[in-house]
């Protein structure tokens, strides 16, 4: 079984490698917003060095570090969610759920593939572009990149748990068009895509920090940045890795109710 799923993940990740126009493409744009962010930062920081607890250098690299994951953690959507509503919306999921393999983990390995080619196929041409115009605070320890690696990969998890159960309400709703797009906008806000979530004040930042959409940027950025070691860098593992397994208990569960009580639409 095992070997399946591998054999899905590599499916996943050579689909995406085949669209090499629109990686050009995204690549580009996410260096053309990687500098209008870049510069929207430098003009808040010189103003406020020490804005959030980050130095120029560390907001800087917050900022390519968010390029590089916008694609990787989805948080724009452009996973495996819209063609998984689809198929509950015309019944082609019931061929789904009769493969000898288990839906969730079907699509599972699926977006890890996809997001181990959006990490290098997006993600490694912004980051160094971004290195080379600006002064970025890279970590100079390989623990530290290793960490970095085992926090993006939880957060692609806690991402793939939060699309599921909004890709599940199709069974429901019929068109998820209007939870993936409300999906994205809280993910793009929540995540710190658009601020570090250590800019928002009181209650607001606690309760952004607590949900599940941190895990996407946030924490893995402190991890590269070096905020977290420790004891803390064990908490930030606990955190994504307890939402990672929460979200993922919740998405079976939507799954079993859904094939057992619900028609679907053409199947």
């Amino acid at each position: 079984m095992v070997r399946l799923y591998a054999i899905v993940a590599a499916g996943g990740f050579r689909r995406h490698a085949t669209y090499r126009v629109a990686t050009a493409a995204g690549v580009f744009t996410n260096t053309v917003f990687g500098f209008i962010m870049a510069y929207t930062y430098i003009a808040l920081w010189d103003e406020r060095p020490q804005l959030g607890g980050y130095d120029l250098s560390q907001a800087l690299t917050y900022v390519w570090l968010g390029q590089a994951l916008l694609m990787t953690c989805a948080m724009m959507g452009g996973g495996f969610e819209d063609e998984l509503v689809e198929r509950i919306r015309t019944g082609d999921v019931a061929v789904d759920l009769y493969r000898p393999a288990d839906l969730q983990l079907w699509w599972l390995a699926g977006d890890l593939g996809r997001a181990a080619f959006h990490l290098l196929g997006r993600g490694i041409v912004p980051m160094a572009v971004g290195a080379l115009a600006f002064d970025l605070a890279m970590p100079a320890s390989p623990l530290t990149w290793l960490a970095f690696l085992v926090s993006v990969a939880l957060g692609v998890v806690v991402s793939f748990a939060v699309r599921f159960l909004v890709a599940l309400s199709a069974f429901w709703l019929m068109d998820g068009a209007g939870v993936i797009q409300m999906a994205w906008l809280c993910a793009l806000f929540f995540s710190g895509m658009l601020l570090p979530l250590n800019l928002f004040p009181g209650l607001l930042g606690d309760v952004a920090r607590a949900l599940p959409w941190s895990s996407l940027l946030q924490i893995p950025a402190d991890v590269f940045l070096g905020t977290c070691t420790g004891g803390e860098l064990a908490g930030a593992f606990a955190f994504q890795a307890g939402w990672a397994a929460a979200l993922l208990a919740a998405g079976r569960l939507l799954q079993a109710v859904a094939t057992r009580r619900v028609v679907v639409q053409g199947g």
